[in-house]
């Protein structure tokens, strides 16, 4: 793992590395990097170990790259936490949350947050994410596609939001971009029923950019990202800058940040 990383930290961008830790695989070639969690076997269910991969591809991510494709091995993007977390026994090597509801302190107010690290990265200005979603992606699963820039979803793909059915509450950066993508109603309606929300719902309300046939989702997902990096990379950073800062500012302010942030690209192009 560590000499992968050195790879991606110091490679070019004809460079190619893979590594696996913690159920995810992070695989870079050149401008794009692909995350693929990879226990088919339990539906990529998600522990304390995935989301310190995540945490940890986030802190060591290259410089080149661009573009970030989430997805899930097997039929299922993810099926949510690993229920041997209820457990007392809970994951081997890992604990459970019985086990971490004893920390003392702020203890597992700190474990949380390091958790939420695995998926704030994914807004970075700099890159755009798409999470490739298909079967199931509840719970964490669901907040992990949520916590991507898009969403290109396959026909059989079915949301839920478990958490309010466990006891729990979505903790996982999830609730923020539920309610700007879909509105503060039906974001309560999809929790607080922990419902199922399939592939045409998803496209009718917004969580999904573009819903295709399950053996197409690979082909629509290369062609979007062929369309991503075709628009230059610190015009595209920039534009998201302002597109995240809109809904906290107001129409005068919205201009302001447009001047400045054109001011910088002409001066680059031109100056």
């Amino acid at each position: 793992m560590a000499e992968a990383q050195a790879r991606q930290r110091g490679g070019n961008a004809d460079e190619d590395s893979s590594s696996v830790e913690g159920g995810v695989r992070i695989e870079v070639d050149g401008e794009i990097a692909t995350i693929t969690l990879v226990r088919p076997e339990k539906r990529n269910a998600q522990t304390f170990a995935t989301w310190s991969a995540l945490a940890r591809i986030g802190e060591n991510l290259p410089e080149q790259v661009r573009v970030v494709v989430v997805k899930g091995e097997g039929p299922s993007f993810s099926a949510g936490i690993d229920l041997r977390m209820f457990t007392t026994e809970g994951v081997p090597g890992q604990g459970s949350f019985s086990s971490a509801a004893k920390s003392e302190g702020a203890g597992f107010e700190q474990r949380i947050r390091q958790a939420q690290a695995g998926f704030l990265w994914l807004r970075r200005p700099e890159i755009v994410s798409i999470a490739a979603v298909q079967g199931h992606a509840i719970g964490a699963g669901f907040q992990l596609a949520l916590a991507c820039d898009l969403r290109i979803v396959a026909d059989d793909v079915s949301f839920c939001m478990k958490e309010p059915a466990l006891g729990l509450v979505p903790d996982l950066t999830g609730t923020k971009p539920l309610v700007e993508l879909v509105g503060l109603a039906k974001a309560i309606d999809i929790c607080l029923t922990a419902r199922t929300v399939h592939a045409d719902e998803a496209m009718r309300i917004g969580l999904a950019e573009q819903v295709v046939a399950g053996g197409d989702l690979e082909q629509a997902v290369r062609d979007k990202v062929a369309q991503l990096l075709s628009t230059n990379r610190d015009a595209a950073a920039a534009t998201k800058r302002l597109l995240q800062g809109a809904p906290g500012r107001t129409l005068e302010e919205q201009s302001v940040a447009e001047g400045m942030e054109q001011a910088a690209r002409i001066k680059a192009l031109f100056g």
